[in-house]
């Protein structure tokens, strides 16, 4: 289905990522609204609507908090405010929702959100709520958890084409090498290869073949966007374009499906390129949602860079490095920048639209010209891919 009505990026803030005791959920989201609002150039009263993701699941006792940001942009209040929530796609969910306001005509701009304080309950509990986002009768309840079904995808994996633990193991390094540059990254570190890709006290077996430095962070953080309509460009201080997005439900319990195929992904990957016109080597950079290093190895078989089975050879040939053909997660990704649930998928966009106005510092992709969004809840299962374009 293609869209006449086009949406763009107009403005963007960001918190870190982290461990943020000195910040509560209403704060992070009180900073980045009004860095948002600020740069992009239009007061909160002219926004027609506002979008929160969200996941909490008991992360904090605020469940009903859509209308927090008018707590501290007093030009909000009147407006409509929904909480979207679907799992660890819970900010891409938030800014498709905007976006279909926008394209319908019952909105011209529109404030997008994403939240999560997740450090405020233990770490037991934290694997807990995550793991309710599974198929809670075969996983959930019987014990497993995201790491634990992440690690069963990676140990199919291996089984099918081989043991890929130095694979799996490149991706986190060059991941904490870019992290490095990014700003708001909650680990601001480089790993060697060797740590990464031999099991010690400080880096042991998570699951299955799944290392500590296999998985993603646990954080806090907050990111915003608004969004305008067409019609508002002349006015807009810069303008990143969705060019073309697309959001992919497949079912929920792993055992019906083949989990190595990562077809949700690879289905939202043609439908997005298909409404863009374009294909994946017309992407300059890509953003993609690497909760554990298995998944970042399997985005690249679904987004077409390599057949399946063949994901490795995107790391050996140096295609997804920084500088490479298509470089990915500049930023870090998941595993250096962290992964506040709700804020991941805004993040992805902001820091797509930070390169593709070159105003992404030391992250900075030389020429970027499209870029790629891939943010994905649960295993599989809710797929969203954005494809972004510069037009002011």
């Amino acid at each position: 289905m293609r869209r006449n009505n086009g949406v763009s990026i107009v403005g963007w803030g960001h918190s870190p990522f982290g461990r943020l005791a000195h910040l509560d959920i209403e704060a992070l989201i009180a900073g980045v609204c009004h860095e948002a609002l600020s740069h992009s150039g239009f007061p909160a009263e002219r926004m027609d609507g506002i979008w929160l993701g969200n996941l909490n699941g008991g992360f904090v006792p605020e469940i009903f908090c859509s209308s927090l940001p008018m707590n501290g942009e007093p030009g909000l209040r009147w407006k409509p405010a929904t909480r979207v929530e679907n799992a660890c796609a819970s900010g891409a969910g938030a800014i498709f929702a905007a976006c279909d306001a926008i394209q319908s005509g019952r909105a011209q701009l529109a404030l997008v959100v994403g939240v999560e304080k997740m450090t405020a309950v233990s770490g037991e509990e934290v694997t807990r709520i995550l793991g309710s986002a599974s198929y809670v009768k075969e996983e959930a309840s019987c014990g497993k958890t995201f790491p634990s079904i992440f690690g069963e995808i990676a140990s199919a994996y291996f089984e099918r084409y081989g043991d890929h633990s130095r694979t799996l193991a490149q991706i986190a390094v060059k991941n904490h090498a870019n992290g490095v540059a990014n700003p708001f990254a909650q680990m601001r570190k480089a790993l060697d290869f060797d740590f990464c890709n031999t099991v010690s006290d400080k880096n042991p077996v998570i699951a299955g073949p799944l290392r500590k430095t296999d998985c993603s962070l646990v954080s806090d953080g907050a990111a915003a966007i608004v969004l305008a309509a067409d019609d508002l460009l002349g006015e807009a201080q810069r303008a990143v374009r969705i060019r073309g997005r697309a959001q992919v439900n497949d079912v929920l319990p792993l055992s019906r499906r083949e989990p190595v195929r990562f077809e949700g992904p690879r289905r939202a990957f043609q439908a997005a390129f298909a409404e863009a016109g374009i294909g994946v080597d017309d992407l300059s950079f890509a953003e993609v949602h690497d909760c554990f290093t298995i998944a970042e190895l399997l985005a690249y078989e679904a987004m077409g860079l390599t057949p399946e089975g063949q994901g490795a050879r995107a790391l050996e040939d140096g295609t997804v490095a920084r500088g490479g053909r298509l470089p990915v997660n500049v930023s870090g990704g998941l595993k250096a920048k962290g992964h506040p649930i709700g804020a991941t998928g805004v993040s992805m966009h902001v820091l797509s639209a930070m390169q593709l106005t070159g105003s992404a510092g030391d992250m900075q992709v030389v020429g970027a010209g499209l870029g790629g969004v891939f943010n994905m809840g649960g295993s599989a299962v809710a797929n969203y891919v954005s494809i972004l374009e510069p037009v002011k």
